[in-house]
């Protein structure tokens, strides 16, 4: 049985929706909610630049291809995604992180991000 995690983000206030088109989130909520069946940490909410867009696809996440069969549309800058953590930190040590919506990403993300790090790419 899967049990989510407290929804508060990383101010320690409640959690804030990422986005809802495209629907986003490891559960498909529009937030980034978690879980520890959530291995990938799909806690920051990001909002997509095409540098960061090339990075993903360079480091083997091709976030820009549509993939029907799993019902994702393809992102494209602007657009707002749950990033995992581990993955948010390897684009900020290369110098590409998206901004950040710190309300909407999941206290979760401190595990692995620094909160310095995470408001110095803050909106």
């Amino acid at each position: 049985m899967i049990h989510q995690e407290p929804s508060v983000n990383v101010l320690g206030a409640p959690l804030t929706p990422c986005s809802s088109d495209p629907m986003t989130g490891f559960f498909r909520d529009g937030h980034c909610n978690t879980c520890y069946e959530d291995q990938g940490n799909h806690t920051v909410c990001a909002v997509m630049t095409a540098e960061f867009l090339a990075f993903s696809a360079y480091v083997g996440n091709d976030l820009s291809t549509p993939q029907p069969d799993f019902a994702f549309p393809g992102l494209k800058p602007g657009d707002r995604w749950c990033l995992c953590a581990a993955r948010f930190l390897q684009a900020h040590d290369e110098g590409c992180a998206p901004r950040v919506d710190l309300s909407a990403t999941h206290q979760r993300a401190l595990n692995v991000v620094p909160l310095r790090v995470l408001k110095a790419c803050a909106l």
